[in-house]
């Protein structure tokens, strides 16, 4: 099983990155076509995507992407805080997560950054605010690298994984191909076990001496989790990791926030927040000390009122 598992997850991380997870190898999908209903939008390629809309249809559009493996519902502390202040708060269920379709194929950043697209042409939203967090992250800046900023005003990463996760020759601090292939080992082997030991351990922090672990929040990860696929999420696994955004950041050219904690031992502060910040023109870094990778619940108060506070300057 675990000679298996090893080259299966070798074969798959090649594939990615030769076919798109690295390089824009695919052409962004045409708007054209596409349908929606209540809370489900149709993509050009078959899929069904599931969608909150919240607030004011009227008032100023903030447009949320949410982390691996979760979902939208990962957003709804600062969805509810942010609609009840009068904005127009949208979240989708990323292809192959949450209630979205289960595709076989497409879990990769091209297809992410058009489905993203896909939800703001069927929304006709405009003059939006993208809110990245972790692979979400990665989702808004490949979304402005293959769409630009036509419909965005301002942009923010948070715990997100761009520029680069994966250490390569020409990006030799990041993390070696080792760490990616024990998460696909693991996620072949038992994922529900996995999920349960990262929300239990380095994602909120609570492996760390002293902190007080949140059962709820360890049992609201693990199940948005297992609602995911489990071929959409091993293969987001190379998404996120071995998808390179330099170029893409080299194209912001809107306002952009980027909020990260130091001790994110998931996606390290110095290859991704202090990078990303460092590489975007003009883009300003709030760092939030000893916060973990999940601090949009450790620190929600304080992550609420700084994104409130960037939102309407």
């Amino acid at each position: 099983m675990h000679l298996v598992a090893r080259t299966f997850a070798a074969s798959l991380l090649a594939l990615a990155l030769q076919s798109g997870a690295a390089t824009h190898a695919t052409e962004p999908a045409s708007a054209a076509g596409i349908a929606r209903t209540a809370s489900t939008i149709a993509t050009p390629d078959g899929v069904q995507l599931y969608y909150k809309d919240w607030g004011p249809k009227d008032g100023p559009v903030v447009v949320f992407s949410h982390g691996w493996p979760l979902s939208s519902d990962s957003w709804e502390s600062q969805m509810l805080f942010l609609a009840s202040q009068g904005y127009r708060v949208v979240a989708h269920d990323r292809r192959g997560h949450g209630r979205s379709s289960q595709p076989w194929d497409g879990n990769d950043m091209d297809h992410y950054a058009d489905d993203l697209a896909a939800v703001i042409e069927a929304l006709d939203l405009d003059d939006a605010t993208l809110v990245g967090f972790s692979t979400g992250g990665g989702e808004v800046a490949r979304y402005i690298g293959r769409h630009g900023t036509g419909r965005v005003r301002k942009a923010v990463l948070v715990s997100a994984v761009p520029p680069l996760m994966l250490r390569t020759a020409d990006n030799p601090g990041g993390l070696p191909l080792d760490v990616f292939d024990g998460l696909r080992k693991a996620s072949l082997e038992n994922r529900s076990q996995l999920y349960l030991d990262l929300a239990s351990g380095p994602f909120y922090g609570f492996d760390r001496p002293g902190a007080q672990a949140s059962q709820g929040l360890i049992d609201r990860w693990w199940a948005q989790g297992m609602q995911a696929g489990h071929k959409n999420t091993y293969d987001s696994i190379a998404a996120f990791s071995a998808t390179d955004f330099r170029a893409d950041l080299d194209k912001f050219d809107v306002p952009t926030l980027v909020i990260h904690g130091d001790d994110d031992q998931i996606v390290p502060i110095d290859i991704s927040g202090r990078a990303s910040a460092a590489r975007i023109d003009g883009a300003r870094l709030i760092v939030y000390p000893g916060a973990p990778h999940g601090l949009t619940d450790t620190h929600q108060d304080r992550f609420n009122r700084d994104l409130l506070d960037f939102l309407r300057e």
